[in-house]
């Protein structure tokens, strides 16, 4: 990838992390941000919205280091498994671990005596969800065997990365995090095709107008 489409995929990843937990933040928190709405308070409006923002930009900063670092391991994982196929079955093992524990530590942490299990379904099953369309559509734009790195990313590297959250048993810390994690992380796997593509060509555009551009006559100095 060009230093121009890298410099883009960042500022455009922190975009939609600002303005992703923007939007939840003001669903998630309504009760606390209500009267400033109804007594029209700018100030304050203002205030709470742009530090739902900064908070997206941190959101997507740990978006961004989880994706590059997933994609440095996927690539020792195809090198240390010798086969994409069996690398996959490694990680759809994972996925099912990561989801087991996403659901099993915090009900045996959380859960208060006699409270149902299946409270602590919902994010579990909201990320599945979210991660295999998304690897759907990255299956689609580019080939079948991209779909279980894609939902491995999408689930397991979200969950990794949502942690520091996961520790406390705040509801609105978890769903901000969550779709501010989810939105970068899936932004991030559709646009990087396209961005390597666009990369691809820039280069070979440079390429041709270097091998066209007349060469310079060099003259060897008179004595």
């Amino acid at each position: 990838m060009t230093s121009r489409n890298l410099v883009r995929l960042f500022m455009t990843t922190l975009v939609v992390g600002g303005l992703t937990t923007a939007i939840v933040g003001l669903i998630v928190r309504w009760n606390e941000m209500q009267p400033f709405f109804v007594g029209f308070k700018i100030g304050d409006i203002l205030s709470a919205l742009i530090w739902f923002i900064v908070m997206g930009f941190l959101f997507s900063a740990i978006s961004q280091m989880g994706f590059f670092a997933y994609l440095t391991i996927h690539r020792f994982g195809i090198g240390i498994f010798k086969s994409v196929s069996l690398w996959n079955a490694v990680q759809i093992v994972l996925i099912l671990f990561a989801l087991f524990d996403l659901v099993y530590l915090r009900y045996g942490n959380f859960a208060k005596s006699g409270q149902s299990i299946l409270p602590f379904f919902v994010p579990a099953i909201i990320l599945l969800v979210v991660g295999a369309v998304a690897a759907w559509y990255k299956m689609k734009q580019t080939n079948k065997q991209a779909f279980i790195p894609a939902l491995f990313f999408m689930v397991v590297v979200t969950i990794v990365e949502w942690v520091p959250v996961l520790r406390t048993n705040s509801k609105n810390w978890l769903f901000l995090m969550m779709f501010a994690l989810m939105a970068c992380n899936a932004y991030q796997l559709l646009i990087l095709h396209k961005l390597n593509t666009q990369s691809e060509k820039e280069r070979q555009e440079r390429l041709k107008r270097k091998a066209n551009s007349p060469k310079k006559l060099t003259k060897k100095p008179s004595v």
